[in-house]
């Protein structure tokens, strides 16, 4: 009897010792995934201000204008948590929101979202055909490369609507995803490491306190 105590005794034991190490390897294994979500995060983030920078170096050249875009300080960063529309009119925190969509395998809808805002200055009626025809085949239809998630009424009427393009073809969707994105995307963005360490402040130095 007793060496069976025993028994169960050592078991138990090993079955702690056996918990607490899957506990630890697993907490270390949440620790590696952060730091490679963060990782991720910055390259993406880095590339899509690149291309965003190059693009506008392209553009400007002929108004004679150059244009960088920086690490936001955090007071600036701490001000897209106040509206949706702040972080979207934010150059910085455009590219940031679209990394992280990114990692969460939802980009089809700022894209969406984009090439709405686009589709909207368009002056040209032969554009905005075209455009409208363009959105239809990426995000709208059946199985596009960049499909959407709005109701089969919705795509219906953006299917009658094209063809005689307006202005307002993709307004109701549009909408629908931005709604989408508020009430969904952007608080998980705004609770995201990568986030609060934009925010973050960084410490003075004694050095530069004393100067």
């Amino acid at each position: 009897m007793q060496s069976a105590l025993l028994l169960v005794v050592r078991h138990g034991g090993r079955m702690e010792r056996g918990g607490r190490r899957r506990s630890e390897a697993e907490e270390a294994d949440k620790g590696r995934m952060k730091r490679t979500i963060i990782k991720d995060w910055k390259t993406r983030l880095s590339y899509f201000l690149q291309n965003s920078s190059n693009s506008n170096k392209r553009n400007s050249k002929k108004a004679g204008k150059h244009h960088n875009y920086f690490r936001p300080a955090p007071e600036e960063a701490q001000l897209w948590s106040e509206a949706f529309d702040e972080l979207l009119a934010n150059k910085y925190g455009l590219a940031a929101f679209r990394a992280f969509l990114k990692s969460e395998f939802c980009e089809e809808n700022i894209e969406f979202w984009l090439a709405c805002e686009d589709f909207k200055k368009t002056k040209s009626p032969q554009k905005l055909t075209l455009k409208a025809k363009k959105i239809y085949n990426d995000f709208i239809e059946r199985e596009a490369p960049k499909e959407i998630n709005i109701d089969f009424q919705t795509k219906n009427m953006i299917a009658q609507n094209i063809q005689e393009a307006t202005h307002t073809c993709f307004s109701v969707a549009q909408n629908r995803v931005y709604s989408l994105m508020e009430n969904n995307s952007y608080p998980r963005f705004l609770e995201s490491e990568f986030y609060q360490e934009l925010c973050k402040k960084t410490p003075i130095s004694r050095a530069a306190q004393g100067t």
